[in-house]
């Protein structure tokens, strides 16, 4: 994928009645930040990454910035025919990129229903190409779309659960590679790369923007949570000839597909203490959101290898808002990170990203406290899967100072922290 920025903003986009996606050259794009319109720069776009998908917002009317006045207006019906309405576009993006803006719309009340959970980056038409708010934060190439052939993915997929009838973990994982598409699942029957652990099918948060689980009447997630818990043994038979076989190899415990792996602590050490008796090769990681530190403590002494902590906000009310958390905060998030790092291990903050909120100057400052108090190395750049505006309706969101910008964001941590690293995936550490 090409760096190249456009040579001018890119014109709006938007669906009509039939969700047809059309250019209209009489508004430039725009995007969002916290719900502000911005009128992007062409080196903030790039060309829409291979393996993105575009998403039409019902009852959402597209906004746009007029070429003359430099001023937002919106598009309240589709200009090229009579009596046809003009709905907003966003972009779906392929992992390892980053947004910049979320895209830029305006609610007709009373109709509207929240976003499925994806995230939502601004998009608009230049030169016969769609372009997008973003940048890409990881040149791992992991999860590129041209590193999946179909057919060799469902082949090698049914020859291992034909293989391991039993194993009630590599069946999970065979749907969440031939149904959901799931890029880690798929690259564990490829052989390669980061093979997922699924561990858990309970949780000690309710978060607004869980995709395995969501509460009736709410927007839909988008997937199924594991039913069991498996045993040792099943994770080990996966772990192992990955570990021993692949190359760059990680296995990852917390998943989308399940709730919170700390919850399963007994059944995880005995498992990484099976898989260190037989292979000291690649990396054993935990996907968590860090709410129990002496479970974490207890793994870091069995071979636990590096921890990746989710977090939205570095802020203990927007935390709690968010996670809605049940005998934790984010203070037990903080004493986890410190105690990988007692222990010599890797620690990753997987940071939710969402233009207008995480680059709000208070928000900055707390996280920059979070770093010099935890020290991790590495800061995960995950956009936020979730309908911007309930998010920030939900965390009560009501700043009195205007967002950085991303990219001043990302620069400034970068100038503070030279030797902390920002990405996109868990690294393999040997």
């Amino acid at each position: 994928m090409s760096t190249l920025h456009p040579k001018e903003v890119p014109s709006l986009v938007f669906a009509n009645g039939k969700g047809e996606i059309i250019d209209y050259g009489g508004l430039r794009m725009a995007g969002s930040s916290g719900g502000a319109i911005i009128s992007p720069s062409p080196d903030d776009l790039i060309e829409l990454p291979e393996g993105s998908d575009l998403f039409v917002l019902p009852h959402r009317l597209p906004i746009g910035i007029e070429a003359d006045t430099d001023e937002p207006a919106i598009l309240e019906s589709n200009p090229y025919e009579s009596g046809d309405g003009a709905f907003a576009v966003a972009a779906f993006m392929a992992p390892a990129y980053t947004s910049i803006y979320s895209t830029a719309y305006h609610k007709i009340e009373g109709k509207t229903k929240i976003l499925p959970l994806f995230a939502y980056t601004a998009v608009g038409w230049y030169k016969g190409k769609f372009w997008v708010t973003a940048f890409r934060s990881d040149s791992d190439q992991r999860q590129d779309i041209e590193n999946f052939n179909e057919q060799i993915i469902r082949k090698k997929t049914l020859k291992s659960l034909k293989a391991h009838p039993n194993n009630r973990l590599i069946q999970s994982l065979g749907k969440c590679c031939l149904t959901y598409r799931c890029p880690a699942a798929r690259n564990y029957f490829l052989g390669r790369w980061e093979a997922p652990l699924p561990t858990s099918p309970i949780c000690n948060a309710a978060c607004i923007g869980c995709i395995s689980l969501q509460p009736s009447g709410c927007c839909p997630s988008t997937q199924d949570r594991i039913q069991f818990v498996p045993k040792p043994s099943e994770i080990a038979e996966i772990a192992i000839p990955h570990l021993e076989n692949a190359e760059r190899p990680i296995v990852s415990f917390g998943q989308g597909c399940e709730g919170e792996p700390l919850l399963q602590e007994s059944t995880i050490e005995t498992a990484i203490k099976h898989i260190r008796a037989k292979t000291s090769k690649g990396t054993i990681n935990l996907n968590t959101n860090g709410s129990l530190p002496l479970a974490v403590e207890k793994l870091a002494r069995n071979g636990l290898d590096s921890i990746r902590i989710s977090i939205n906000s570095a802020q203990l009310e927007f935390h709690n808002r968010y996670y809605q958390p049940r005998g934790f905060d984010l203070n037990d998030v903080k004493q986890s990170a410190r105690i990988m790092k007692k222990h010599g291990k890797h620690v990753s903050l997987n940071y939710f990203i969402l233009p207008g909120f995480t680059d709000d100057p208070d928000e900055f400052s707390a996280l920059c406290k979070l770093i010099e108090t935890c020290n991790p190395d590495l800061i995960q750049l995950r956009n936020l899967n979730m309908d911007p505006l309930y998010y920030l309706r939900c965390l009560k969101h009501n700043p009195d100072k205007d967002p950085m910008g991303i990219k001043t964001w990302l620069n400034k941590l970068r100038n503070l922290y030279p030797k902390l690293r920002f990405g996109y995936f868990n690294p393999a550490l040997r």
